[in-house]
């Protein structure tokens, strides 16, 4: 069972940096900020937390099964 609350406790805490990341003044700058090769750096922001947060979760719940 320790095994159960230690993926509880680092998926809340992925969680709470997914928020964190989200919905903080940091998001801010980037909507502020000007574009690369078109694309502006707001979405890249987004889509590169985004990407982070589904990474580490697949980390965290594979390193559990593997």
């Amino acid at each position: 069972m320790p095994n159960t609350t230690l993926l509880r406790q680092r998926l809340a805490a992925l969680f709470l940096a997914g928020l964190l990341l989200w919905f903080s003044p940091l998001v801010l700058r980037f909507e502020q900020a000007g574009d690369l090769f078109g694309v502006p750096w707001l979405y890249l922001y987004l889509f590169g937390v985004w990407l982070l947060l589904v990474g580490l979760a697949a980390l965290i719940l594979y390193r559990r099964h593997g």
